[in-house]
Order: structure tokens, then C-alpha cells, then sequence
């Protein structure tokens, strides 16, 4: 965790006819886990296969077909556990949670709920620098998932894709600590950004590899406090769910339309079912979708067919100490080695890859140069281009010698701007292409005095008008640097004239 002070940020307020209202949300974070196999099965997890052609006789629930644990998905469930400093349940069992769909073979889904692999952890979500919100967690439990029901391509019938049934799913469960769709979105960036880190889930949510579950309710002003005080959820209002979103905008869109749908309804002196709740992106709205299941009526029980799950500490302390520096860490150590700015760190560490190219970039370099460079040159070129870091045709060899040249006083920053575009478009050594091209920076004292005394003999009155008003003088700085082709050194430049101005 960030040595920094910070602060919580205020929770939402929004104003109904008969007073504020504040949000309460806590969310179920479904996370496909990076595993080439299956939960259960050694059927492929591949995106984008052909229908039901990943599908193993135990996914499709064939007669006497028996799951076996995948430990590979086990140890990813423990990775992310002590990811989020969360503990570690060294005895943990499976349960048969029934519920009958199509996409659905077995008719029960095989889950994890009175005893889950990881206990309580939490999340460090950062809302703007200094401004953070602690989201605890609850559990995490490893489950199958379902498969996928089409419905657009007959208009008599149905199909069904088993394809995603049995793949490993980690279910995060948050408590309501979150108090606003920006929030809920954030706490979904930081998660995202922890697990990539811990390479247990890749949080592709376009593809559905990981989604939210997100409960909405409303309170009044100061019963939060009581919540927080009593543990007594009836204090927060009756929840509504709503299912399955993958985007971070549409969450908060979702959020914000449920809130005030929940407010218009309890100041018409109505009362909130507890339900689950799909969102409607066309029409920017939340629709029934289903009553709001208990744990009751899913009849859970033990599942008869696989052993309670017992894992030695040895084998969790061997998995901790492989783990990888994570965000907050990484950011801490920037900050400090390099002296950058909480944003500036920020941005850099947002994923694994764009830091790995950023600390090649500062080795044996000025730390707070580099992150100039790779922030606002690189990284706002290739937004430009629609490109990420994965496939810039910059490397950061290339970059760190840009910096390097800059650093001896070889070129100018107007001069490295184009070397840059000629290394992004062309490619080549940096310094090999100053060489060839002749764009070194002219440093020679006695060639930039020679073009300042030309410049000056030609514009007398000039001369007079800055030697009343220092300020003018950058006029001249603009005319040596035309007439040397944007080589000289513009600091010798500016020296020379200040002390010509001023004898």
C-alpha cells in the first residue's frame, strides 16, 4: 500500500423532492481465470472457438463423467487472494448451487459457498491523487461458469454455446463500501489493473472474461454511519442487482438511472423489490429482469463428487513470495526513484507493460525526463494512432537514446521532437541518424555569436526597442534559431544575446 496520506472521498449525494439520498453499492466481481484449461476438465478455455467445440463429455454432463480440480486454477485463486492482502482459507470445499437454464448442462453449477478458498482482503482505489476509498472484500470463491444462449440467429429458435461451461471463474465479493457510479468504476479499474498484475485474469470485459455484478440501494445522510456502527443492513435500503456489465461507462450510467429510479419511487411512499435488474444501454434504463434469488433457493449442498480442498502453507508462502511488484508498490518506488509526481507515476504504472517500457527507457537516464518523454510524446502519439505499447514501433533502446543525446547537449528539444517522428515512422539509431542527417545541435559559442552579431547589424532598431524591453529579446532567440536550422544551442543562444543586450 501508498505511504500517502489520503482521503476519502464524499459519497453521492442526489437531491429528491423530499431530501438527499446516498448511494450504497457493493459488487460481484466475476473474473475469468488465466488458465488454458477448464475448472474441472482439460477442455480448452480459447476465445473465439467454433460453438461447442471446447467441450469436454464432463461439461456436457455425459453419465459418470467426474470433475477433477484444476490446481493451476486453485493457485491463480490464491495468487489474486494475496494480491489484495487478503486471507487464505487452507481448507475449502465445493457446493452444488441448482438452478435449470440450457446453457446449463448439469442443472447445477458447481461453486463455492459456505467455505470459500480466500476470506477477507481489500482494495485501494484511487479517485484522483490524495483521494482514495478502501473497498474491503469479502470472499473470493472459485466456480464453473455457464455457458451462452443466442438468440439472433433464427427467429423461431434458440441456440446454445458450451463453449464457456466449466471455465474457472473468480468471484469477488465486495462489501458495500462504494458510494457512487465513479467509484464503482474506479474499484473496478484498480481490481482489473491487480489482477493483470498478477497474471490471474487478462480483464478483457469486451469478451466477457470479466464482469460486475453491481448492487444498488439508496439511504439517507447519516445512515451509513449507523450501518457502519450496527452491521444492520436493513439500515441501507433493499438492494436491486444489476446483471452482468462490462463496460465501465454504461456501469455508471446503470447506477445513476437505478438510484433515482429506487429515490422516485420511495418518495411516491413505494417500497424497493429486491430483484436483479438488467441494463438497457439504447434506452438508458434498468428492467426487471428476475426476482432476487436467496441462498435458500438455489438449494445448496456439498457437492458429492469432489473432496473438500486442503492446501499446506508451505504452498501458499511459495506462491507469495513469487508474486510480482503490484501497482501501489510499483507507483511508491517511482515516486521515489524518480522523483515523478503521483500522476505522473500513476499513468506509467497503469499497466504492467507501459512501466516494464518505461523503466528500460530510464535506465541511465534522468527519471523525470523519461517519463516526459514516454508520457506526453510517446504515449500521445500512439493514441493518435489508435496503437497501445504492445505494438509501438518505438522501442525503448531507441527512446533512451533520443534522451541521452538531449542529455549530452547533441540536440535540442525542437530537434529530438524530430528525430522522434523520424525514428516512429522510419525507424533506425537515434544517434547514427543525427549523425547522417546532420541534425546535431550546433554548440560552438563562436558560430552562434557570428549569426547573433549578423542578426543584430541587420536590425538596429530592433536592437534599441529590446534593450528598453528584455522581454523583446526572444524576438532575436527566434531569428538565430532560424538562421542556424533550429541547431544552435538555445541556451548559449539566450546567453549571448542577454549579455550583447545588455553591454
Amino acid at each position: 500500500m501508498l505511504d500517502l496520506t489520503y482521503t476519502a472521498p464524499k459519497p453521492k449525494v442526489i437531491s429528491g423532492a423530499t431530501g438527499d439520498w446516498e448511494l450504497v453499492i457493493g459488487m460481484e466481481i466475476h473474473a475469468q481465470v488465466a488458465s488454458n484449461s477448464k475448472l474441472f476438465s482439460g477442455a480448452s478455455t480459447e476465445f473465439g472457438a467454433e460453438p461447442n467445440s471446447n467441450v469436454s463429455f464432463v461439461d456436457a454432463a455425459m453419465p459418470g463423467m467426474l470433475p477433477v480440480i484444476n490446481e493451476y486454477c486453485v493457485e491463480q485463486a490464491v495468487r489474486t487472494g494475496l494480491g489484495i492482502n487478503a486471507e487464505i482459507n487452507l481448507f475449502s470445499a465445493f457446493d452444488r448451487k441448482n438452478y435449470f437454464y440450457p446453457d446449463l448442462p448439469q442443472g447445477y453449477q458447481i461453486s463455492q459457498l459456505y467455505h470459500p478458498i480466500v476470506g477477507e482482503g481489500e482494495v485501494l482505489v484511487d479517485m484522483e491523487p490524495g483521494v482514495g476509498r478502501l473497498v474491503r472484500i469479502e470472499r473470493i470463491h472459485l466456480e464453473q461458469d455457464a455457458g451462452k444462449s443466442v438468440h439472433d440467429m433464427d427467429p423461431n429458435m434458440s441456440f446454445v454455446d458450451l463453449n464457456r461451461t466449466g471455465v474457472a471463474l473468480m468471484e469477488i465479493v465486495s462489501r458495500p463500501d462504494i458510494r457512487g457510479p465513479e467509484e464503482a468504476a474506479a474499484y473496478v479499474t484498480k481490481l482489473r489493473q491487480i489482477l493483470r498484475y498478477l497474471g490471474t485474469c487478462d480483464g478483457n470485459m469486451q469478451n466477457g472474461n470479466m464482469r460486475a455484478d453491481v448492487n444498488v440501494s439508496v439511504c439517507r445522510p447519516g445512515d451509513y454511519e449507523k450501518f457502519a456502527e450496527t452491521m444492520d443492513f436493513s439500515v441501507l435500503g433493499t438492494r436491486c442487482e444489476i446483471k452482468n456489465m462490462n463496460s465501465m461507462r454504461f456501469m455508471q450510467l446503470a447506477i445513476d438511472y437505478e438510484a433515482k429510479r429506487q429515490i422516485a419511487i420511495l418518495e411516491d411512499g413505494g417500497s424497493i423489490d429486491q430483484e436483479t435488474r438488467l441494463y438497457d444501454a439504447d434506452k438508458n434504463e434498468t428492467r426487471s429482469m428476475r426476482s432476487k434469488e436467496e441462498a435458500h433457493d438455489y438449494r445448496y449442498f456439498p457437492c458429492p463428487d469432489l473432496l473438500p480442498l486442503e492446501i499446506e502453507q508451505d504452498w501458499v508462502d511459495d506462491i507469495k513470495a513469487g508474486l510480482p511488484e503490484l501497482p501501489d508498490a510499483k507507483r511508491a518506488r517511482f515516486m521515489a526513484d524518480f522523483g515523478l509526481s503521483e500522476y505522473d507515476a500513476s499513468v506509467l504504472t497503469a499497466s504492467v507493460e507501459n512501466a516494464d517500457f518505461f523503466e528500460k527507457v530510464a535506465d541511465g537516464n534522468d527519471g523525470k525526463l523519461a517519463a516526459n518523454w514516454v508520457i506526453n510524446e510517446l504515449f500521445g502519439r500512439l493514441k493518435k494512432d489508435d496503437k497501445d505499447i504492445s505494438t509501438c514501433p518505438v522501442t525503448p533502446d531507441q527512446l533512451g537514446g533520443i534522451i541521452k543525446l538531449i542529455t549530452k547537449g547533441d540536440i535540442s528539444g525542437k530537434i529530438a521532437k524530430d528525430l522522434f517522428e523520424i525514428v516512429y515512422t522510419e525507424g533506425g539509431d537515434p544517434a547514427q541518424i543525427v549523425e547522417d542527417r546532420g541534425m546535431k545541435q550546433v554548440t560552438d559559442t563562436g558560430a552562434i555569436e557570428t549569426a547573433v552579431d549578423e542578426i543584430m547589424a541587420a536590425n538596429p532598431a530592433q536592437v534599441a526597442k529590446a534593450k528598453e524591453n528584455p522581454k523583446l529579446a526572444g524576438w532575436f532567440v527566434g531569428q538565430v534559431m532560424k538562421a542556424t536550422g533550429g541547431k544552435a544551442n538555445p541556451k548559449a543562444v539566450n546567453e549571448i544575446i542577454a549579455a550583447k543586450l545588455a553591454g
